[in-house]
């Protein structure tokens, strides 16, 4: 028997309007009353309109927007993956509230990162300059799609890292003040393409001064990538040329951002919680 469109409910408005192609296309995600834009396959979506899942509900309008381009936003009521869903390390048992963003997706949006990065650079030589030790799992993965995409190109672009620690927090309060640890001398900057790796951006505070101590040495341009941008009202209104996700204003770890050097095993980028704050606290 034929049913009726609200019964149908999402698959039959999506392929009715046209927008299930476009919407995959696009990889704009609602889920519940929270909103991921990550990227996600066609069988993913498949599998959860067979579920029958009310979850999914398309909301472009909740795409955001800055200069740079199209933002992936995680809305502040977004409520997570539930932790059983997925493998991690078993010593971080009772220590987390939620997976935020699964590990397949940060490497997907990762990927797309790469193909604007290079688009928008112009296939210019790169210097890559990693911010340790929260955005070398970042910068690893991002290096490698670069190399990919310089492979494929008409003309191979040369790429060389650098390495350099800023240190801001203690426990999951910032210090107010930036510590640069190591790395070779900015000088060798002077003229260069610079493209500055980053794991999370918060009051912008940091970045800042780091962008202030690079410019004193002159570098052709400089562009920064950062997976995380936390929407929080400390912020100073700075903004990476480059965002994977606009996050809510939470102490995150995992996939190298740690919490007192802990949990930069763990895949997935997940919420600790309070247990887990006391127990790796300094």
């Amino acid at each position: 028997m034929q049913r009726d469109k609200s019964e149908q409910g999402n698959e039959y408005i999506l392929k009715e309007s046209g927008a299930l192609e476009e919407w995959t296309k696009n990889r704009h995600i609602r889920w519940g009353e929270g909103c991921i834009r990550g990227s996600i396959n066609k069988r993913f979506i498949k599998e959860a309109f067979e579920s029958e899942s009310d979850c999914f509900k398309l909301q472009p309008e909740t795409m955001k927007v800055w200069p740079q381009g199209l933002t992936k936003v995680i809305m502040d009521d977004w409520p997570g993956y539930d932790l059983n869903l997925f493998t991690y390390p078993q010593h971080y048992y009772g220590d987390l509230e939620y997976v935020l963003i699964p590990h397949g997706i940060i490497v997907d949006r990762t990927e797309r990162l790469a193909k604007d990065i290079m688009k928008d650079i112009g296939y210019c030589d790169i210097m890559i300059l990693c911010v340790l030790k929260g955005g070398y799992k970042f910068c690893v993965d991002l290096l490698e799609h670069l190399k990919n995409i310089s492979r494929n190109a008409d003309r191979f672009v040369s790429m060389k890292v650098d390495f350099i620690r800023l240190k801001s927090y203690k426990n999951d309060q910032s210090m107010g003040e930036m510590q640069i640890i190591g790395g070779n001398d900015l000088s060798t900057l002077a003229g260069k393409n610079v493209l500055i790796v980053e794991d999370v951006v918060g009051t912008g505070k940091t970045m800042r001064a780091l962008l202030s101590s690079i410019e004193k040495y002159k570098p052709n341009m400089i562009k920064v990538a950062s997976l995380l941008v936390k929407r929080t009202p400390r912020s100073d209104g700075f903004r990476p040329d480059y965002v994977g996700f606009e996050i809510p204003d939470l102490f995150v770890v995992g996939y190298a951002l740690d919490y007192n050097e802990y949990f930069r095993d763990l895949n997935h980028i997940c919420v600790i919680n309070e247990h887990g704050k006391e127990k790796y606290q300094v």
